[in-house]
């Protein structure tokens, strides 16, 4: 099976690794800084430095193949329409002139919900982006969702956020140790690396189409998440400060219902401190 990854960071790399050693696919993957060059060979067969505003470039990433995973990420707010927007119009504008390819995967955030006040959200619950950047994250959705057919299937995963090796809890958070920190209350929705990696291979394999929620089981506040965090790790907990609202713009309790009911079983179904 060919297989193309577009956007071959954290995420895409782990997944062309996967597929070219445990699958024997042959992978092709992009990137838009040379210096990964070297890397991504060790794990797919065709390297492309390009970006996703390059139409031209882009189809030939795309030719002769089966299967296609849209896993960018900006490097800065001032690029985010660029990276997610531009990238999924051209990317649907060479899928409809590219019969082989027979589904697109996307992993994209749960950053569209809003803030719900820590309420339970799932797939059919109405979008309420917070910011500019999820109001972008909306619309790549909705374009990529375009593209479906009877020929090619769209699989859309809202992830939470990304922890895993080389991006623990601790590498992320260490820096709150012992400070005075806002609320507390607001639930966190999280995935590790794994369960990314093979909710993708899940999608790919059952050739699951719409939109899929993928967080694991904890839905820990920030204050569990933290006070847990730092004393797995025997550092001073962080001093929470309730008379002050968390400013974070994403606080839903976030279903994942949908992607069990489908047969997908968790790796990591409680976070690894």
């Amino acid at each position: 099976m060919n297989v193309a990854i577009i956007g071959c960071g954290y995420v895409g790399y782990q997944v062309a690794q996967y597929w070219q050693q445990k699958m024997n696919f042959v992978v092709s993957t992009t990137t838009t800084s040379p210096e990964r060059v070297p890397a991504l060979q060790s794990v797919s067969q065709r390297v492309f430095v390009t970006s996703g505003n390059d139409l031209d470039s882009l189809k030939s990433v795309l030719h002769n193949q089966d299967v296609v995973l849209l896993s960018v990420g900006a490097k800065g707010a001032e690029v985010y329409e660029e990276t997610y927007l531009q990238t999924a119009q051209n990317l649907v504008s060479c899928l409809q002139q590219n019969p082989s390819v027979k589904q697109l995967i996307y992993t994209g955030s749960y950053a569209v919900y809003g803030d719900r006040n820590g309420v339970w959200v799932d797939e059919e619950t109405p979008l309420a982006p917070a910011n500019l950047n999820a109001q972008i994250l909306r619309k790549t959705e909705d374009i990529l969702l375009s593209a479906s057919s009877e020929n090619l299937r769209v699989c859309i995963f809202r992830l939470g956020g990304i922890y895993g090796p080389g991006r623990e809890l601790l590498k992320i958070f260490s820096r709150y140790s012992g400070t005075n920190r806002p609320g507390g209350e607001d639930i966190t929705n999280w995935i590790h690396l794994d369960d990314i990696v093979g909710a993708i291979e899940f999608a790919r394999n059952r050739r699951l189409q719409g939109i899929y929620n993928l967080v694991d089981d904890a839905h820990l506040t920030s204050r569990d998440l933290l006070d847990s965090l730092f004393e797995k790790h025997n550092l001073p907990k962080v001093i929470w400060d309730t008379t002050v609202k968390s400013t974070r713009p994403y606080n839903a309790w976030v279903s994942n219902e949908k992607l069990k009911e489908a047969g997908y079983q968790l790796i990591h179904p409680q976070m690894i401190f």
